[in-house]
């Protein structure tokens, strides 16, 4: 029995982590790894597919790779004004609630939960409650 379930394991990453590797973020990745695990080796793949999704979704970050280069010529594109921030930009810096301009992400890019701004020249996707940076497109 631990030898099926860990041979279903085994062809569930070898399945996925191809397909897995188009997920973005680690949402995007845990949900379509999950399901295609699931279709290609039952509950133990889904399991694994989950797994593996999340973690190659993260490497990719909230957008995915083949998505950022778009992203961020739509956002230059739109000609929006830099917010001139004080501390560091980086992800996990958290911007203020007033004076910066929060913009919705289109649906085309799977990341609807999300909002971006310009801080200091840098395109950043925020976590609308917290104003909390999560990705910085470049």
């Amino acid at each position: 029995m631990i030898c099926r379930l860990v041979g279903a394991a085994a062809v569930a990453v070898a399945v996925l982590l191809p397909v897995t590797t188009q997920a973005q973020g680690v949402p995007g990745g845990v949900e379509r790894g999950a399901r295609d695990g699931e279709r290609a080796a039952g509950p133990v793949g889904a399991v694994v597919g989950g797994v593996v999704g999340g973690v190659v979704g993260g490497v990719a970050g909230v957008l995915g790779v083949d998505q950022r280069p778009r992203f961020h010529s739509y956002v230059v594109e739109q000609r929006r004004p830099s917010y001139q921030y004080r501390e560091d930009v980086r992800v996990g810096a958290v911007l203020p609630e007033e004076g910066v301009t929060y913009y919705e992400v289109p649906p085309e890019y799977g990341a609807r939960e999300y909002r971006y701004t310009v801080v200091n020249g840098r395109t950043v996707l925020v976590e609308p409650r917290t104003h909390r940076i999560v990705e910085i497109v470049e």
